[in-house]
């Protein structure tokens, strides 16, 4: 992932709700979200390349999804990063130790936030971020730390905030909520070490462009009944597919 706009309010019914959009390149080899290992977990897309994913769901409601860092002079690492979603629906500990034990172990993966949990627990962690619990509210989380507010950040919350106020619970607008094509003004661009040109082709919440852009949008409704879709794309940024899937969270 490369955007995430997310409302965490643990005492909701619904206590996740999340947008969010993957960016890679083109030639990088996907697998469309779907079970990987049905009645098992986790329900995923796959990055066929490495063999990870950007964003995961547990048939109990267990949750991940990462983006990367950006930071031009960091080592890609000697594992991937598509492991840690996958890692924490695995564990079985705590989710704090979770937290400081990735932290304390993220040497070998490239730079990453991690935004992670379940029904109850909502914590955010990464290479340049020391673990955090997630306070309720609207954020956004992109190549930067939680909240950061670069411009497609700031356009996500907002419309994200809109979604909200005027009840929408449809899993389509939920998807269409991150389709935005503008860049930022020049005078609104971060500088994180790429060059104006490149920071504003990546500065638009959705992102198209020859080589480089957005794949996919996901969705999460986290409640007792769970929905999780995805939105594919392809390289002018025409939808490609779309896939859904919904069931009731065990007690």
């Amino acid at each position: 992932m490369c955007l995430i706009a997310f409302r965490w309010q643990p005492d909701a019914e619904q206590p996740l709700i999340m947008a969010a959009n993957r960016d890679e390149f083109h030639a990088r080899p996907t697998r469309a979200l779907g079970w990987w290992d049905w009645p098992g977990d986790p329900l995923a897309g796959r990055d066929e390349q490495a063999g990870g994913t950007w964003m995961a769901v547990g048939r109990s409601g267990r949750f991940a999804a990462i983006t990367n860092f950006r930071d031009p002079e960091a080592s890609s690492g000697t594992r991937s990063r598509g492991e840690l979603p996958l890692a924490w629906l695995e564990w079985n500990g705590a989710i704090g130790e979770f937290a400081h034990k990735l932290h304390a172990e993220k040497a070998p993966y490239g730079p990453f936030n991690l935004v992670f949990g379940d029904m109850h627990e909502l914590w955010a962690v990464g290479t340049h971020a020391e673990p955090v619990s997630v306070t309720p509210g609207v954020h956004a989380l992109s190549n930067h730390l939680l909240d950061t507010p670069w411009p497609k950040s700031i356009r996500a919350v907002r419309r994200m905030e809109r979604w909200l106020e005027v009840g929408a619970e449809d899993i389509d607008g939920l998807l269409d909520l991150l389709d935005d094509r503008q860049p930022a003004d020049d005078h609104e661009l971060p500088d994180t070490g790429v060059g104006r040109e490149v920071e504003s082709m990546l500065s638009s919440p959705f992102i198209v462009s020859d080589r480089y852009g957005t794949r996919s949008s996901s969705a999460l409704l986290l409640g007792p009944t769970i929905t999780m879709a995805e939105r594919t794309f392809g390289v002018h940024g025409e939808t490609t597919g779309e896939r859904s899937f919904s069931w009731q969270r065990p007690d």
